[in-house]
């Protein structure tokens, strides 16, 4: 974890705080945007926000979880929640596509504004650091595509969704109202 140490000088008064830049750990990872060269610090860009990390794919019988997702998204965005998805070819060879591509599609299609990051590895065994985090909070890694992994404000993991689970779905929407 990071620690910042404030100190302060106001009028002849020092004072010292741990300012709020812990990062929380389930957003202590660094990722590529989508198709693109920028480098995201999790905790920078996320501290503070309910965060829903999904693993995504362009040619599933769930990708149309797509259009759930961004219209969670968008209702939830100013009360503090994002979404962030990360393209994976895990299962059934079902995000063969280039970045460019899935980002395209997931454009195109389905009109996808919340943030996207690099393909990569979700399954046991060969699972990106940041989905061996998610399984070691949950006992869970992703199963299929389109599995959720909920994160309060403080950056922990709280509840994960297999991919049955429709962002529109009642339980979803209530972990997420609590945390709100």
């Amino acid at each position: 974890m990071r620690f910042l140490t404030l100190i302060m000088f106001l009028g002849g008064l020092t004072m010292t705080t741990h300012a709020a830049a812990n990062c929380g750990p389930a957003l202590d990872f660094e990722l590529r945007r989508l198709a693109g060269d920028e480098t995201v610090k999790l905790c920078d860009a996320y501290q503070g926000q309910v965060v829903l990390m999904v693993n995504t794919a362009s040619k599933c019988g769930f990708t149309g979880q797509y259009e759930g997702l961004e219209a969670l998204y968008d209702q939830y965005k100013d009360r503090g929640l994002v979404v962030l998805g990360f393209p994976s070819n895990d299962f059934g060879h079902q995000e063969p596509g280039s970045e460019e591509q899935i980002q395209q599609f997931c454009r195109l299609t389905y009109s996808v504004a919340f943030p996207m990051f690099e393909k990569i590895h979700v399954k046991k065994g060969k699972a990106n650091p940041i989905y061996q985090y998610l399984a070691a909070q949950t006992g869970v890694y992703p199963k299929w595509n389109f599995y959720k992994y909920l994160i309060d404000r403080e950056g922990k993991v709280v509840d994960y969704f297999s991919s049955i689970t429709s962002p529109e779905s009642k339980k979803l929407l209530n972990a997420i109202e609590k945390l709100l």
